[in-house]
């Protein structure tokens, strides 16, 4: 299922105030993304227990029950423990679109009319299901149209701003809330086609719990293996890069006033990386769209940076190139008469430093 409009972890409480007290609501997101966390957190604020049940490890006779011979001689299904309870609850269906189509079959009337067999839920009761979207190379198999017709669909959406408020408050580590502060946009990343890490604010938690248990002695080959074991290579190695930045108070600023020079040896290329990539980004921000819109103070940065990037060049062509490369929309980052001037002025640029 393809998202019209989505929402910020922010957003799905009060979403869920309204919806799911009424009607049975279901969360799409990409994996990672703190789904089932959110579940939970509403289900607290309501002082509700929340049961969860995975839709992977069911089978339809987990929810129908077995059943059992009644005085009378007929028989009754007897639904599990974990569902047939007296007091409201949320009832909570994780991975509810990766069940076979025989357990989502099982879950239409439990969603719906809130009942299996002759057990009805307690009034007061809330229903809320979640899953992966098969286009996140999760395993999801399609709904039927009378199952997603049951539902109220919510599409989540990873959010930096929300995930930084949250993990100032809940013990994330420095580095990582630092890191983060710095580049938002490394929070998540679209699942590869390939099975290899990628980066989801589940996966910086888990980098930070990490670091937390390896404590300040962590060696640079540990921290290394940490984060390319849990980011994506990019995302990996830029944080390592900045890891050395603290570690050494190596920073961009002193290059830009020529205090120091790029980091040259081959040991550093994580931390030239990460540098070269906070270099892009500071010529974004500082340099003005229109060269008319450039004064004297704006000049002399825009020539400090073609003759830094003649510098980051001699040292390796791949980094320096990141720095000028387009976006991924196949458009320019950086100004266009910057990259016009650069590409002018490089050639005598490279001539005055031999």
């Amino acid at each position: 299922m393809q998202a019209a409009v989505t929402v910020s972890p922010s957003q799905v409480p009060e979403l869920l105030l309204g919806l799911a007290t009424v009607r049975p609501v279901f969360l799409w997101g990409a994996p990672g993304i703190g789904k089932s966390s959110l579940v939970r957190e509403f289900a607290d604020s309501l002082g509700l227990e929340c049961v969860s049940l995975i839709g992977t490890q069911l089978a339809p006779e987990d929810l129908i029950g077995v059943p059992q011979i009644t005085e009378d001689g007929r028989s009754r299904f007897c639904p599990p423990e974990s569902i047939a309870r007296t007091e409201p609850y949320c009832l909570f269906l994780d991975e509810l679109n990766a069940a076979t189509p025989d357990v989502q079959k099982a879950f239409y009337s439990l969603i719906l009319d809130r009942r299996i067999g002759s057990y009805e839920l307690p009034p007061g009761s809330i229903v809320i299901g979640a899953g992966n979207r098969a286009t996140d190379g999760a395993l999801a198999r399609p709904m039927a149209s009378a199952l997603v017709n049951r539902l109220v669909h919510v599409h989540l959406r990873a959010s930096s701003t929300d995930w930084l408020a949250w993990a100032a408050g809940s013990g994330i580590h420095p580095w990582v809330l630092d890191y983060l502060t710095d580049r938002p946009d490394h929070l998540w990343s679209a699942p590869p086609k390939t099975e290899e890490p990628f980066s989801t604010p589940r996966a910086w938690h888990m980098l930070s719990d990490a670091l937390h248990s390896f404590g300040p002695t962590l060696e640079e080959p540990v921290l290394k293996v940490l984060a390319h074991g849990l980011l994506t290579p990019q995302h990996a190695v830029s944080f390592g890069g900045y890891v050395k930045i603290v570690r050494n108070s190596y920073g961009l600023d002193a290059i830009l006033k020529g205090d120091a020079r790029w980091p040259h040896r081959l040991e550093d290329r994580d931390l030239l990386y990460y540098l070269a990539d906070a270099f892009r980004g500071r010529l974004v921000k500082e340099l003005p769209a229109r060269k008319e819109q450039v004064s004297d103070a704006l000049r002399q940065t825009a020539y400090r940076a073609k003759s830094l990037l003649v510098q980051l060049a001699e040292i390796s062509v791949e980094v320096a190139q990141t720095v000028i490369a387009d976006g991924a929309d196949g458009n320019p980052v950086l100004p266009s008469w910057f990259l016009i001037e650069a590409a002018r002025d490089m050639p005598r640029l490279v001539e005055a430093r031999r």
